[in-house]
């Protein structure tokens, strides 16, 4: 590998450019993205990503609870049918004439 990078720097100008404005980019990068500065944003949008993610359980908690009712509730209803059908059979039953 290090063969081919110094094969393309020596064969290419734009090669040599491209390696050095590639090594000044890296060394710029790691310093501004170890600057106080930079900790301090990085800080505050960490913290607003928590708030984030606290609003999003907090919800996800809620249409939770909303499920479980519907769900809850749902069951209520089929069981009343139940129970209704199985009261209007006995009816019919017991209304028909004894043979």
């Amino acid at each position: 590998m290090i063969k081919e990078v110094c094969d393309l720097i020596t064969d290419n100008k734009k090669g040599i450019g491209l390696f050095i404005g590639g090594l000044l980019a890296g060394t710029a990068g790691v310093s501004i993205f170890s600057s106080e500065d930079a900790k301090k944003v990085y800080t505050k949008a960490t913290a607003a990503v928590l708030r984030g993610k606290e609003e999003v359980m907090t919800t996800a908690t809620t249409i939770r609870e909303n499920c479980e009712d519907i769900y809850a509730d749902a069951l209520d209803i089929n069981e009343q049918r139940v129970a209704e059908k199985a009261a209007a059979a006995t009816i019919i039953d017991d209304a028909e004439p004894a043979k």
